[in-house]
Order: structure tokens, then sequence, then C-alpha cells
């Protein structure tokens, strides 16, 4: 069974602003899926949807085969949801915030209590369960509604950008817990602007914009697409230019580090090759994490010339 069945979705809002045009989407049980696009572009009025936060102008929404039209109740159970804005009650304690929301779901409060524990150490709170929302940082806030929208245990966790403002090393252990739950059978649909985090969490992406559905792939295929991939190489000796490497583009980013591009179809084998000959020894290399962000800024550029895609 699909988790969620979006089909000819549109929303006109009252001056007129046609938000979704018609859009489809499938995101199949146990998936961990990526919707991106631009501020504008939809996604905030796909998810509002989705929750019954918005209504639609036309169209269909299914969550686990429960129709969002005759069977709301139900379908609303089988949803937790992350918003972007942090909306906590911040003169509550986290343990009292969870066990509201347990309530509201009707979870029993023996049960209730099993959970809030389960999830506030998950979330490295559990030393932080009796203090007031508004006295933790904003990385504990997020991780607090995270484990807010999983008291109910849902089914389908919607995760609008859920480390915004979040410091690097937060955000890491954030991601690890997004793949445990969703290994353990939660299914993931995350919308973010840190592009990396999509490439990294998802396994299946699609991309809005204007209204529009402008892919819809895996993420393998989608950056198969792309013509170009950056790498940056850490030499073993200082340069104080970019070398010449054949024909390569190469950026020098400082003393020890050199950017190089390859076109579709080049390997690093090549490449590799032709820096043993110039004697350049590379200690370490990483792949650019901007390479999403390209091939995205080009779908949104290209979308009204498709004569012009040339992806084959």
């Amino acid at each position: 069974m699909d988790a969620l069945v979006i089909k000819r979705l549109t929303k006109t809002y009252g001056n007129g602003l046609q938000a979704l045009k018609g859009i489809d989407l499938t995101v199949p049980e146990g998936d961990f899926f990526a919707l991106l696009g631009p501020n504008g572009a939809g996604k905030t009025t796909a998810i509002g949807i989705v929750t019954s936060l918005v209504n639609k102008t036309s169209g269909s929404v299914q969550v686990f085969g429960y129709d969002l039209d005759r069977q709301r109740e139900a379908a609303k159970l089988q949803i937790g949801v992350v918003p972007q804005e942090v909306n906590l009650h911040m003169f509550e304690t986290c343990r009292r915030i969870l066990i509201n929301q347990a309530g509201y779901y009707g979870v029993p409060r023996r049960v209730a209590a099993a959970r809030v524990e389960k999830y506030l150490r998950a979330l490295r709170l559990w030393d932080r369960r009796d203090d007031i929302a508004r006295s933790l940082s904003g990385g504990m806030k997020r991780r607090l509604m995270i484990a807010r929208a999983l008291i109910h245990e849902p089914r389908l966790l919607i995760l609008d950008e859920p480390t915004a403002g979040v410091d690097i090393e937060i955000r890491r252990s954030m991601w690890e817990f997004m793949r445990e739950i969703n290994e353990a059978g939660v299914t993931i649909i995350l919308t973010t602007h840190y592009l990396e985090e999509a490439e990294s969490l998802c396994r299946d992406i699609a991309i809005i914009d204007e209204g529009l559905i402008i892919e819809n792939d895996s993420m393998t295929n989608v950056i198969r697409k792309l013509q170009t991939e950056s790498f940056v190489l850490t030499l073993e000796k200082a340069v104080q230019s970019a070398p010449d490497l054949d024909g390569y583009p190469v950026e020098l980013r400082n003393e020890h580090e050199i950017e190089v591009t390859l076109s579709k179809g080049q390997s690093l084998n090549s490449l590799f090759d032709v820096l043993s000959k110039k004697s350049l020894h590379v200690v370490s290399m990483r792949t650019k994490t901007n390479r999403l962000e390209e091939l995205f800024m080009g779908l949104v550029e290209q979308k009204d010339r498709p004569s012009e895609l040339h992806y084959d």
C-alpha cells in the first residue's frame, strides 16, 4: 500500500493565485521522500492540504488508503507533522507537552508516559524533561517538536525544514534518528533547503515549481542527470595557482585544495592519471554537496524549454 497518493490536486486562493496546478504524487510505504522547491513553489500548500490545514480546490488525497474527504479523521491519525515554525507551548515542560499531545490522539496515559521517555531519550532530551520549552535551545526545541509529532506513533511523518537554524552536530544526530525511525517502518516526507540533507537521506525525490511537479524520480536517477560533477581534492604539497590538468576545469580553493569538475562520461581514473603525471599527490577527496542544487536550478530554469534539456 502507498503511504500517500495525490491525484490532480489544485489549489486556487481567493486572490486568484493558483498555488497548485493539478499535481500527481505517490509516496510508497516505507519511503524516505524529498519534496523540494523554491519559496512559493507550492510545497507548503501541498503539505497543508495533506495535513488538513488548507482546503483544496479540487483533486484527491489518500493517506494509507484513507480518503481525506470521506475519512478525514482516520487519515489524520496516520500523520505526524513537524512544522517549519516553532509552535511549542513555551511555558509547559517537555514532558507535559508530549503527554498533552498524546491525549489529543486518545493514547492512554500509561502508554503515553512510556512513549515520552522513549522519544525524549532517543532525541537526547530526557535530562530536560521537566524544563519548560522556553528554556531550551533552538536545536532542542526542534527535537522536542519531532518527539511531539511521533508521540501517537504515526505511519507517515512529514518534516518541514526540521533542521533549520540547527548547528551541524545536532543536525547530524537528527539525521541519524530520522534514518532509524525510517528503517523501523515510518514513511518520511522531508522538505528542506539543505540540499545535501535530501541527497544524504532520501531515496526518492519530487521537485515542485510554480505549482507543477517538474521532476519525480529516484534520487539516484536524478543525480545521474547532472552533466557535471565537482570534487574537492586535498593535495599533499601546497600549490600557489590552479594547476593545468590537461583540460579538466580546475579552481584553486586554497594552497592545499583544488576543485576539479568532471563532465558526464569522464572518469576519476583518468583524472588521477593526469594528477599522477603532474606529480600532484592527493591526500583526500570529497564530492561537493551542491550537486542537487545545480540540478534543481537547471530544472527550474529550463522547465519551459524541454527541447534544451540534454540528459541522455
